[in-house]
């Protein structure tokens, strides 16, 4: 298991939303936490109102992460949890999107988890006993949805990055391990995402409030909550994190559609 209490924690995309979450139950279980933002404003509120330190990070930026480090180190000596949960979830078809949309919301949704393993990864194994690293994905990172084309795309590189970094940790026998974080329908303020957008990657992406489309009548749960999954996997050393396992028929429809593929070209000579 992974230790909480006494740990110091780095949150990106802290000042809100499942960030926010996250940080809150971080600090339940006895952690000190690092909430990390590009929004100066929230972030200085929300780090006055749960107890964290806030630092403004810009996640596209290696040398920007480089700095949080070097800050968190700073103050207060080691990192042993790191949550890549910075992301943005505009939404627009394939056909409407420009080079500019896939820029933007890959630089933030992949390279922002990108850079936040390279430059922490390692820093938890130079703690002796270790460190986890949660990085959120979603449940589009197993069941994709129309509309949600590069957002997609992102999560399911989140997916395979977290799941390649599982197996190399457990092939060096590290004492670091990581958790994808999956979450469905939670109240945040991604519908707001293009806030964040700078002026030269604007494109055909939109912010959807899905609360009021695909996602009336579905179950939607706190952020609160979805924190607690997450530190609960972070105890256990789970390798996923889900929000919604009501949910595992979309997952199950993927995945019988691949058994039925791989049923239909048998071994030539078995």
């Amino acid at each position: 298991m992974t230790s909480i209490q006494g740990r110091v924690a780095v949150v990106t995309g802290g000042a809100s939303g499942i960030g926010r979450g996250i940080a809150e139950a971080l600090i339940e279980e006895g952690a000190t936490v690092v909430i990390a933002d590009v929004q100066q404003d929230a972030l200085d509120a929300t780090a006055a109102e749960i107890g964290a330190t806030g630092i403004r990070v810009d996640v596209t930026d290696p040398a920007s992460i480089e700095a949080l480090a070097a800050e968190t180190i700073e103050r207060f000596g080691s990192v042993g949890i790191l949550v890549n949960n910075a992301g943005v979830g505009a939404l627009a078809r394939l056909k409407d999107v420009t080079l500019a949309d896939w820029r933007f919301m890959v630089n933030v949704n992949l390279w922002g988890v990108i850079n936040g393993v390279t430059t922490f990864l390692p820093l938890l194994e130079a703690n002796e006993d270790g460190g986890h690293i949660v990085n959120t994905g979603s449940m589009a990172s197993f069941a994709p949805m129309a509309g949600g084309g590069i957002y997609n795309v992102t999560k399911f590189g989140v997916a395979a990055l977290t799941e390649t970094l599982a197996i190399e940790l457990a092939e060096d026998g590290s004492n670091v391990h990581t958790t994808l974080l999956a979450p469905g329908t939670v109240h945040t303020n991604i519908k707001n995402s293009l806030r964040k957008r700078p002026d030269d990657l604007a494109g055909g992406l939109q912010d959807v409030d899905i609360s009021e489309g695909v996602g009336a009548g579905l179950r939607w749960i706190d952020p609160i909550d979805a924190g607690r999954i997450t530190t609960r996997a972070i105890r256990n050393n789970d390798l996923y994190a889900l929000t919604h396992p009501d949910w595992h028929h979309l997952v199950k429809n993927r995945t019988d559609a691949l058994d039925a593929a791989f049923a239909q070209y048998p071994v030539e000579g078995a």
